[in-house]
């Protein structure tokens, strides 16, 4: 967890701006849910390896003396870990409110009681879309092409998406002749990246024996390259997009609940997937009794916005050392603020160079020295 100075501030700040716009100029609409979850739902069994690095918050008064005493679970709320499982939720309890498809966004912390290392913290920033109540391919369609268009407006155009199905991925491990502990064996695949294929065999025939071992290492490395599917064939629907989609056999995702197609976004100039997401089908149902169809996409603002190369203009600042007049101070900043202009006021200090260069070590570009009835002579800093 880590503070943001002003200036890293405003940049997340307009760089989200940037998102939040491109996905509500496509009918996105933003909602808000709680920090905190009950323990219960976080635990569900659903988040996949998340669910252990939940921050849980200890019960309060009678209830944490009566646990204590009786030996019971001490927690009964936890931090959220991810948007996705929030948002099931709100939509349980909500659906009766919100309109028959809803188009969800999403933009807040989230934490894991992880360990901290570049590009991941314990807090983090997701800004998540998600399409509850269509169950046709027009919502990952319109999810890839929305994502692709805020990218583009980051200056990632660059950005790529790798695409599979959670249905292919069980067809394939039952030809590999894996039909029992399937989970274990997808969390042996989803660490190809990390170990290669001969470390994926090796975790492969320690679990499965050396004949699905052998079958594994040819699926393995058979899938470079591989022809977009019939299953997937909805991505050729993306136009020019489509070009930016490939086929990954073997990309898993962590998550227990996707239940259909699922995916990655990439960029040439890292290594790791600067967003992700997939279909969950069978998620919402578990809180309302009552089936939807869902699919979401999470883009991760923390590892983007040390990628963005284009961010909107910031206004222009200025700051107005005041010596005198606050009255027309106050007058002078308002007709600043409506020709566009960032207008602090701040009293002139004896040492008024010292202030200047703090000024613009702070990301000020311009000042003047405001002296009641005389006209400004605006200068750069620095």
């Amino acid at each position: 967890m880590r503070d943001l100075l002003p200036a890293e501030k405003e940049a997340r700040e307009r760089l989200i701006g940037t998102i939040r716009d491109v996905y509500s100029a496509r009918g996105f609409q933003e909602i808000e849910t709680p920090a905190l979850e009950e323990l219960s739902r976080l635990s569900s069994g659903q988040g996949g390896d998340n669910e252990k690095l939940v921050f849980k918050v200890q019960k309060r008064g009678e209830d944490f003396e009566r646990s204590l005493a009786e030996g019971k679970e001490l927690a009964d709320l936890g931090l959220r870990f991810d948007l996705t499982v929030p948002l099931t939720r709100f939509f349980a309890s909500n659906h009766a409110k919100l309109p028959r498809v809803l188009k969800a966004i999403q933009i807040g912390p989230v934490w894991r009681a992880e360990r901290p290392q570049k590009g991941r913290y314990r807090q983090f920033l997701q800004c998540d879309i998600d399409i509850i109540g269509d169950a046709t391919e027009l919502a990952e369609l319109e999810l890839i092409s929305a994502s692709f268009a805020a990218l583009d407006a980051i200056g990632l155009t660059d950005a790529t998406v790798r695409v599979n199905d959670r249905r292919l991925l069980a067809k394939a491990l039952e030809e590999l002749g894996i039909s029992e502990r399937s989970d274990k064996a997808l969390i042996a695949i989803d660490k190809l990246d990390k170990i290669g294929v001969d470390g994926v065999v090796a975790e492969l025939e320690q679990l499965f024996g050396s004949e699905i071992a052998v079958k594994a290492r040819g699926w393995l490395e058979s899938t470079a390259d591989a022809p977009m599917p019939a299953e997937l064939s909805w991505t050729s629907q993306l136009g020019d997009l489509a070009s930016r989609c490939r086929f990954d056999p073997t990309l898993v995702r962590g998550m227990g609940y996707y239940t259909g197609a699922i995916f990655e976004i990439e960029h040439p100039s890292v290594s790791f997937a600067i967003g992700g997401g997939g279909r969950y089908d069978e998620m919402v149902g578990r809180w309302s009794g009552s089936a939807a169809p869902a699919v979401g996409i999470s883009l991760g603002i923390e590892r983007i916005i040390e990628l963005a190369s284009e961010l909107p203009a910031e206004q222009k600042s200025i700051v107005l050392l005041v010596s005198d007049g606050l009255a027309g101070a106050f007058d002078a900043q308002a007709q600043l603020i409506e020709q566009g202009w960032r207008v602090r006021l701040e009293s002139q200090a004896k040492n008024t160079k010292a202030q200047l260069a703090e000024l613009a070590e702070a990301g000020f570009e311009n000042f003047a020295f405001f002296t009641q009835g005389e006209e400004l002579d605006i200068k750069p800093l620095g």
